[in-house]
Formats: structure tokens, sequence, C-alpha cells
């Protein structure tokens, strides 16, 4: 298993270097600070999508 693994933000396309993890996983973007998820792994490579925050509707 590699020692590290590679991918790049969905959004700011910012190159990614992490310690190894596993799919479904979240970490976030150092550069533009998204939070993204592990949706796949291959040959090192991470398949990185966008989360979905959702905002709490305090009934305002």
């Amino acid at each position: 298993m590699p020692t590290t693994l590679a991918g790049s933000c969905p959004e700011c396309e910012t190159d990614l270097t992490v310690p190894p993890i596993v799919q479904g996983e979240t970490l976030s973007c150092p550069e533009c600070l998204l939070t993204l998820r592990v949706e796949g792994i291959e040959d090192g490579q991470l398949d990185l999508q966008m989360v979905e925050v959702q905002l709490r509707d305090w009934g305002q």
C-alpha cells in the first residue's frame, strides 16, 4: 500500500497529498477550505467529491 495518496480538489484544482485514508473519509482542502469526501481510491489516486454543507434552518 502506498505511503501517501494523491488527488486534486474538484473546486480549486489544488494538488493534495495525504497519508493513507479509506473511502468515505472526509478531508479539507488547504487552499479553498472545502470539505471533500473520498469517493474512491485507485492506484494511489483519490477520487474526491465536494460535500454538500447543509445549513440549519432555525425557523426564521
